[in-house]
């Protein structure tokens, strides 16, 4: 009962609504709305109002991104005592606050190789350690009225950190070569296991040189597998519902700029549940 009445004062002081027309639609009485609302609050719904009130800042503070469970986990680094997720719902759910996301599916496009390896990983997406296994993928973005944008990054599994990416106009080799080479000067001697689909810059000769003077091992997804690439395939899903398919970008600059803070953000701060309620690089700089 306590939930209809939240949501009646809500609607009531936010949207103007009739107190009559919304206990009609509650089916409560109109004198026990008003002997709820100059009661004296209870010591757990003061503490509701201040949970609340931290949820709006954060789901401003994030443009919407965020659900229930990782607000939860971001409430409760700084407020003084541990909440349930549950809790969170239910509040999220009276304020009527809801993650916004959406998902669009990656076509795949066939190419004739020049190099090919076995799917070495083989899904084997768990990693003991920083720069056991990197994945890697391309994707496509637009901007403007017709123009399209390329986006390259690089994935260690061990934490789900970018360890690098290039944004540029073209797919082509020196969009993939030159994230490789970025990789190698963050963490110079690394020697992952390199995985990738079976794109035509990943298949080249001149790559695979590249990964050979890195005394690396590569491995590749099965043709139209790309579950065989999965966490790199989650990343770009988790990048463009919670920051590109938000925005609509006049510029390549501005998609720039944006891609730029979101891998800073995802990096830094983007707490994960699987790394123990730890960003990415909090938790490689725990393993460091």
């Amino acid at each position: 009962m306590t939930d209809k009445y939240v949501v009646i004062q809500e609607l009531h002081e936010k949207e103007k609504f009739s107190i009559v027309l919304l206990c009609e639609i509650g089916k409560i009485q109109r004198s026990s709305y008003y002997k709820w609302l100059n009661r004296t609050p209870s010591e757990n719904e003061k503490l509701n109002e201040q949970i609340l009130e931290e949820i709006k800042n954060l789901y401003a503070k994030v443009d919407g991104i965020y659900g229930y469970r990782r607000i939860t986990m971001n409430l409760n680094r700084t407020l003084s005592k541990p909440i349930n997720h549950k809790r969170v719902y239910r509040l999220m759910g009276i304020a009527g606050i809801h993650s916004v996301i959406r998902r669009k599916g990656k076509k795949y496009k066939p190419s004739t190789p020049q190099h090919m390896v076995e799917n070495i990983l083989n899904r084997e997406f768990n990693a003991d350690e920083p720069n056991e296994k990197w994945l890697t993928d391309v994707t496509e973005m637009k901007y403007g009225a017709s123009q399209k944008a390329y986006l390259s990054a690089i994935l260690d599994l061990y934490d789900g950190s970018i360890v690098s990416y290039m944004l540029g106009n073209f797919n082509n080799n020196p969009l993939v070569f030159k994230t490789f080479d970025l990789a190698l000067e963050v963490n110079p001697g690394a020697k992952p296991l390199f995985h990738s689909d079976r794109g035509f810059q990943y298949t080249s000769r001149a790559f695979k040189r590249k990964i050979d003077k890195a005394e690396m091992v590569q491995s590749m997804s099965r043709v139209g597998r790309c579950i065989d690439n999965g966490p790199m395939e989650a990343f770009w899903g988790t990048l463009k519902s919670e920051k590109y398919y938000l925005n609509k970008y006049s510029t390549f600059e501005e998609l720039k700029q944006d891609i730029e803070e979101y891998i800073r953000f995802y990096n830094h701060e983007r707490l994960q549940k699987r790394l123990n309620g730890l960003s990415p690089l909090e938790y490689r700089a725990k393993a460091a």
